[in-house]
C-alpha cells in the first residue's frame, strides 16, 4: 500500500496541518493524512526538520530515498516557512538540497506542482508549499490573520510597539507575530478552567491541546489559506 509523506518543519506546523486537513475531510475530501509522531503512520507519514535550514533538509530528503527502497512511497511534499525571503530565492534552496540528493532531478518550478523523482527502479512525485502571507512570513502570521475570537488584548499589543517606537526600540514583526499569537492563545481565548493549566492548555507550548480540543479559534475558510488546501488535495 503506498504512502504520502510531507516534511515540515515543526511539531507546531504539524498540528496545524493536522486541523487544516480535518476540516477538508468535514467538507468534501477524503484527505486521507495523518500527523503524528513517529512518522510511521498507516497510509500517511510526516517528518519534521527542527527549521527549514538546508542541512535539515537535505537529511530528511536522504532518509526518505532509504525509506522508499523499503516501501512504496508515491507523494512527497515539503512544506516550510517563506519566511523574508522571496519566492523565487526560497523554491532555489529547495531546488539545491533535492539536487543533491536526488542529482539530475527535474527542477521545481513552482510551489503546488509536482516532479518526477527517479532513481534506479523507483519513481515518486514531489512537491512544495512555503507557509505565508501575502508572500513573507511564517505560521505565527498565518494564525494572527485567520484568528475567529475578538483579540482584545492581543491587538493591545499594538499600543505596546508603538511605545517602544517612541523610546527608540523595536520589535521584529516575526516577533511581535509570535507575541500576539501566544497573547491571543492565552488572554482572549482561555477558558478559566484551561487557566488553571495554562502553559500545558493556553500556550504555544500546549498547541497540540489548542488545535485538538478548541481549533475554532481560528477561521479554517480564511481565503488565505486556499492555496494552502489546494496543496493538500494534491495529496487526497
Amino acid at each position: 500500500m503506498s504512502s504520502n509523506i510531507l516534511i515540515v518543519e515543526s511539531k507546531n506546523d504539524k498540528y496545524f496541518f493536522d486541523a487544516i486537513i480535518s476540516h477538508l475531510n468535514r467538507i468534501n475530501r477524503n484527505c486521507d493524512i495523518e500527523i503524528k509522531t513517529p512518522i510511521l503512520i498507516a497510509n500517511n507519514d510526516y517528518q519534521l526538520m527542527n527549521g527549514s535550514k538546508a542541512a535539515e533538509l537535505e537529511k530528511a530528503l536522504k532518509d526518505f530515498k532509504a525509506d522508499i527502497q523499503k516501501r512504496e512511497i508515491e507523494k512527497i511534499g515539503i512544506v516550510v516557512d517563506i519566511d523574508n525571503d522571496s519566492k523565487e530565492a526560497k523554491i532555489k534552496f529547495i531546488n539545491d538540497c533535492i539536487q543533491r540528493i536526488f542529482p539530475d532531478s527535474p527542477l521545481i518550478n513552482n510551489t503546488n506542482e509536482f516532479i518526477n523523482l527517479s532513481f534506479d527502479e523507483f519513481n515518486v512525485s514531489l512537491a512544495c508549499y512555503f507557509t505565508n502571507v501575502n508572500g513573507q512570513g511564517e505560521l505565527e502570521t498565518l494564525l494572527k490573520l485567520i484568528k475567529s475570537s475578538d483579540s482584545i488584548f492581543a491587538d493591545c499589543l499594538e499600543s505596546w510597539k508603538n511605545c517602544l517606537q517612541n523610546q527608540g526600540q523595536e520589535i521584529k514583526p516575526k516577533d511581535f507575530d509570535k507575541l500576539w499569537v501566544n497573547m491571543y492563545i492565552r488572554f482572549d481565548t482561555c477558558s478559566k478552567q484551561d487557566k488553571k493549566q495554562a502553559e500545558r492548555k493556553c500556550s504555544m507550548s500546549g498547541f497540540d491541546y489548542v488545535m485538538e480540543e478548541k481549533a475554532d479559534i481560528w477561521n479554517f475558510d480564511h481565503p488565505v489559506l486556499d492555496d494552502l488546501k489546494k496543496f493538500f488535495k494534491m495529496f487526497c
